[in-house]
């Protein structure tokens, strides 16, 4: 059973970065993804970004693809969100998920979830 434990969310002003973790314990396979999801108070969870566990194949939603970069580290099974220049539309709680395959940006394609970590964005 994999666990997913998200850290690094806070409270910045706009234009500022932030650099989310995702640590995973159990065994990883390359054929699994995983992928960071934001939810917004009283909204249903979007897609920001994923990558298969190999490296290969990663995804961006379109209002971040230009700001923020997934990357991984193998040896301590951690995926890592670099959010650059934010805005206060990326608030919300940010949650690291995993699937076999792909990813994908469909929430309901994913089986792991992490807590959740808070993100805010102040104009």
């Amino acid at each position: 059973q994999v666990q997913l434990t998200e850290s690094g969310g806070g409270l910045v002003q706009a234009g500022g970065s932030l650099r989310l973790s995702c640590a995973s314990s159990g065994r990883h396979f390359s054929s699994s993804a995983l992928a960071w999801f934001r939810q917004a108070p009283g909204k249903e969870r979007h897609f920001v970004s994923g990558m298969r566990w190999n490296g290969n194949a990663p995804r961006y939603s379109d209002s971040v693809k230009d700001r923020f970069s997934i990357s991984k580290d193998s040896a301590s099974n951690t995926v890592y969100l670099q959010m650059n220049n934010l805005q206060p539309e990326d608030t919300g709680l940010y949650y690291c998920a995993k699937r076999t395959g792909s990813p994908t940006t469909a929430a309901s394609d994913y089986t792991n979830w992490g807590q959740g970590t808070q993100v805010t964005v102040s104009a």
